[in-house]
């Protein structure tokens, strides 16, 4: 109880810390004007400029530097291809592959065995499973006062 009192202490002494150290957030704002930073807006742009964008501020995908509307296809041909394709169906294909490692045949092969053991009477698992001749044991003396739990 004294320990997690001494915590609370702790954590108490900590927000106190953190609050009194805090620097207010204050942010200076200019408002005197500046000739040298301001930029007249343009009155020249037209409708035209907005329904056709100038195709020197395009930037391509890395597919084709000269063509737009090769390059978009490209990309979006090539991304349909790697996330459908590729991962959505291959998941699906990796996920409903057989069992190739034999897990479902193993944990059958088992229980088929354990059921014959149980109708033979026999033990479920062979105390002689490996032999014994072939195990060393440490003897008594090397053993000295180490307990022994079974």
């Amino acid at each position: 109880m004294a320990a997690l009192f001494r915590l609370t202490n702790r954590a108490v002494a900590l927000q106190r810390s953190l609050v009194a150290n805090q620097a207010p957030v204050v942010r200076a704002i200019n408002t005197s004007p500046k000739k040298d930073e301001t930029i007249t807006a343009p009155t020249s742009l037209t409708t035209e400029d907005f329904a056709n964008p100038n195709p020197k501020n395009w930037q391509s995908y890395g597919f084709d530097y000269k063509d737009q509307v090769e390059d978009r296809k490209a990309t979006k041909a090539t991304f349909f291809f790697t996330v459908t394709l590729c991962l959505v169906w291959g998941s699906f294909y990796w996920a409903y592959l057989p069992d190739t490692q034999f897990r479902n045949w193993a944990q059958r092969e088992g229980f088929l065995e354990l059921r014959r053991r149980e109708q033979a009477g026999v033990d479920l698992v062979s105390p002689n499973y490996v032999d014994p001749a072939s195990i060393t044991l440490p003897s008594d003396e090397d053993l000295g006062d180490t307990e022994i739990i079974i």
